[in-house]
């Protein structure tokens, strides 16, 4: 097996504005990218979606080395339903602590040293007051399972990741592709996962001629399978080929080839504007509220 790297989880919003405010001025992450399409993506990045959307790369630093967040933006829907599914990303950040702080954005002190707080949407961070590391500050992203055991067999013996940590008493254990990546971290609630519809996805990589052997290997073991081998085109930039898999809880996994998505997630200096430009010129709500509407709940 070649080297595999976790890359990013994908959270639905349906403020754009106000989430970009929550990654950029609270947590203090940089616009890594940002691109907007006109209609829903073959391999449902964007969701069950067929309309215009968006996608925003955010992060402490570049794709390469760093876990990041898809912000994706339907410009349609208005909210999302919040599941039992995703339980939180912790990262290392006093300076994020500080920012909530001063912004009066709500915190909550769950451990010493561990404040819990909460982006639009609902979606839970955990920030440790420490000094931001040189190295990547997103430590782990916390995904609910139905069984502990099951779902570590499926995550170690059939995708590879190294167990770190298991704690059965807990129903807790830490996986992960190499010591210095973003950790996956599986906590047991006892009962279904349930994914609503704000549902996310979590992303990996690696070498482009091992995304067929993942696909067979989920074909002999009756694994799902949820978009077979499939090219996802971006206007101006590289191709790439992608697999979405999904756990014994439904969990939606992409693995994507390596080579071609470090030419597609280069940082873009113009990432910023480029955004701006797409909050300042989104008419959505204006539209909605002109014809005494609402975006769609979905």
């Amino acid at each position: 097996m070649g080297a595999r790297r976790a890359l990013h989880f994908v959270f639905k919003v349906g403020n754009r504005g106000q989430s970009v405010r929550f990654y950029r001025e609270l947590l203090g992450m940089r616009i890594l990218r940002h691109e907007e399409f006109e209609e829903g993506c073959k391999a449902t990045c964007n969701g069950p979606y067929d309309g215009k959307w968006s996608k925003t790369m955010v992060g402490y630093g570049p794709e390469d080395d760093h876990f990041v967040a898809e912000l994706t933006y339907n410009y349609g829907v208005g909210e999302y339903g919040l599941g039992s599914d995703f339980l939180g990303m912790t990262l290392m950040s006093s300076q994020a602590v500080s920012n909530a702080r001063k912004m009066g954005w709500p915190l909550k002190e769950v451990a010493k040293g561990i404040f819990e707080t909460e982006a639009p949407g609902g979606y839970k961070f955990y920030l440790e007051d420490k000094e931001q590391p040189q190295q990547d500050p997103v430590l782990k992203v916390t995904l609910a399972v139905s069984n502990l055991q099951k779902s570590v067999s499926y995550w170690s013996d059939l995708l590879g990741m190294k167990i770190y940590e298991t704690n059965e008493e807990k129903q807790r254990a830490l996986l992960g592709y190499a010591d210095n990546q973003c950790k996956l971290e599986l906590q047991g609630i006892g009962g279904a996962v349930d994914h609503a519809t704000a549902f996310g996805r979590i992303a990996f990589s690696c070498p482009k001629e091992e995304l067929p052997n993942i696909e067979a290997l989920m074909k002999k073991e009756k694994q799902k399978i949820l978009t077979p081998l499939v090219s996802l085109d971006t206007p101006g930039k590289a191709t790439v080929q992608v697999v979405i898999l999904a756990d014994p809880d439904n969990h939606e996994i992409c693995f994507v080839g390596d080579e071609a998505f470090r030419e597609l997630s280069k940082m873009d200096p113009n990432g910023n504007k480029l955004l701006d430009d797409a909050m300042a010129a989104d008419k959505s709500d204006e539209w909605f509220a002109k014809h005494k509407m609402q975006k769609t709940s979905a």
